[in-house]
């Protein structure tokens, strides 16, 4: 038995953590980029917060607000626009996944200049990165603990991952408390976003005993306090569970990566701009059901997990938890045309084929179109 297990990122996790924030900006930097995104953290008053705790520990601030659901590369530019102007030396990503994954990228594009796409697709290496503090307001991506940002180029409409461990935060501060204003049908999505990471991650190929260990717990505790925190947003504990295990979803792709299910919603979100965890809950069950063969003891730990009772009908299994969050969907009813398909299932396997490797049965570009044809 070998691996290699290495997440140089400190997590700060606990209710009232985010009262913190100011402390540990304040290691990084004098002036820090706040990128949030265009509403929900005003809303709620934490972007307020958060100004007045970076004042207190005597931190310079800039806002950048303008982070779409699904980044953009160019967004990433706008931001590192604002640093130029501005001096800027630390960022702080104050949101959910959308706002971390351009917060990396935005501190990586201030420090290697051109085009992020060339980063991306491995033309170019880049080594140097402002630091980066993160906050998540979602539980989902768990971009707080990972090496990855998820971008989607606008002229190519390709969706694809910047990875390098330069982009890892200094800290991540994960306050449950934080989570509680989500609305459902955001919590709904990014929940299931959250287990698809600790799902994947759990069948994948590059998967290896911690990787294995955390997954499965994140699997456990998303599949019991989801539907709790969906059905009664005062349940703090259940918050806990739930946040911890989204944390655990984004520590466990870093290392096993994700795996069909992610690998072919990214062309479907780059081409639609469609809610990410949306297309996941239309595409999954289907993948499940083509793959449990594969790796029949995995799908039956996964399945029992969720209320299931075999491999067999995991994907059943999975079809009525989405039931529990009201999140059952198909692909047309996102937008997807029949007449997307070829375009998609091209894209995957230019931009997702690591992905598609990685699964426990490797699908063909046949069999991946057939695939979003049912999900339609």
């Amino acid at each position: 038995m070998e691996f290699n297990y290495n997440l140089p990122v400190n997590l700060l996790f606990g209710r009232g953590k985010s009262n913190r924030i100011g402390i540990e900006v304040a290691k990084y930097g004098k002036k820090a980029l706040i990128v949030t995104g265009r509403s929900s953290t005003k809303k709620s008053g934490l972007l307020d917060k958060t100004v007045n705790l970076l004042k207190e520990a005597k931190v310079e601030y800039e806002i950048f607000d303008k982070v779409e659901q699904n980044p953009l590369t160019t967004t990433v530019y706008e931001g590192v626009d604002v640093i130029k102007e501005t001096g800027c030396d630390v960022v702080l990503g104050l949101g959910g996944g959308s706002i971390m994954d351009a917060a990396k990228s935005i501190a990586f594009s201030a420090k290697n200049p051109g085009d992020i796409s060339e980063y991306i697709f491995g033309m170019k290496q880049g080594s140097e990165v402002l630091p980066i503090v993160l906050v998540p307001t979602t539980c989902g991506t768990g971009s707080e603990g990972n090496c990855f940002s998820v971008l989607t180029n606008p002229e190519t409409k390709d969706k694809k991952s910047l990875r390098t461990n330069a982009i890892i935060a200094k800290a991540s501060i994960i306050d449950p408390e934080l989570m509680t204003t989500m609305p459902k049908n955001v919590l709904a999505s990014v929940g299931f976003d959250a287990l698809a990471h600790n799902m994947e991650a759990y069948v994948s190929k590059a998967g290896q005993p911690l990787s294995d260990i955390e997954s499965f717990y994140g699997i456990k505790s998303l599949a019991e306090n989801l539907p709790k925190v969906y059905n009664d947003p005062t349940n703090l504990e259940a918050w806990d569970k739930v946040t911890l295990a989204s944390t655990l979803g984004g520590m466990v792709i870093n290392v096993a990566g994700v795996t069909a299910p992610h690998g072919m919603e990214h062309p479907v979100s780059g081409l639609h701009d469609v809610v990410h965890g949306k297309g996941l809950a239309a595409l999954t069950p289907i993948i499940v059901e083509k793959s449990w063969e594969s790796d029949i003891e995995k799908y039956n730990d996964i399945s029992k997990l969720i209320g299931g009772s075999s491999a067999k009908n995991c994907a059943d299994a999975i079809r009525s938890f989405l039931e529990k969050i009201n999140l059952n969907v198909t692909l047309g009813e996102l937008g997807v045309k029949e007449k997307d398909v070829e375009w998609m299932s091209e894209n995957c396997m230019k931009v997702s084929k690591p992905s598609i490797i990685n699964h426990p049965r490797e699908f063909t570009l046949e069999e991946i179109k057939n695939i979003y044809y049912e999900a339609l």
